[in-house]
């Protein structure tokens, strides 16, 4: 039975992640379309509609992650675990570097790699949002 998160679990999401997605960390503010909730471990894999289990995710991040929890790190092509905001901190496992995410460890590859997140289209909009000065955030 698929749960959605009810209005009050949602605003506590959003504000736990300071209004930005917790993979790519561009603000909704920025995005084309409102940010979505993502179980991070999907329902159909035994997560649950808690906190503990949800992050805010642009459209393009959530879209590409979908159900998935794991892909092949391009490195060494091992089945590697995709980021998890709820027990990974983000600069353990990613560098912004100019106008791109840099995979720090496998985990981080992984993610940048599995959510295209280097994509021209994402690194365009990163440059635009470093012009206005939007991005990177600041306490990350």
């Amino acid at each position: 039975m698929s749960l959605r998160p009810s209005a009050d679990l949602r605003r506590q999401v959003v504000i736990r992640s300071s209004n930005r997605c917790e993979y790519c960390l561009i603000h909704q503010e920025d995005a084309i379309a409102a940010h979505q909730i993502d179980h991070v471990i999907a329902e159909k894999h035994g997560g649950a509609t808690s906190l503990e289990n949800l992050a805010l995710s642009c459209v393009l991040c959530n879209r590409r992650k979908a159900s998935d929890l794991s892909s092949l790190d391009s490195e060494n092509d091992r089945v590697t675990p995709l980021f998890n905001p709820r027990t990974q901190l983000w600069p353990e496992h990613f560098l912004i570097d100019d106008d791109c995410i840099v995979g720090l460890t496998p985990v981080g590859r992984t993610t940048v790699h599995f959510l295209q997140l280097n994509s021209d289209q994402r690194v365009a909009e990163r440059r635009d949002l470093i012009n206005c000065d939007r991005f990177p955030p600041t306490d990350v």
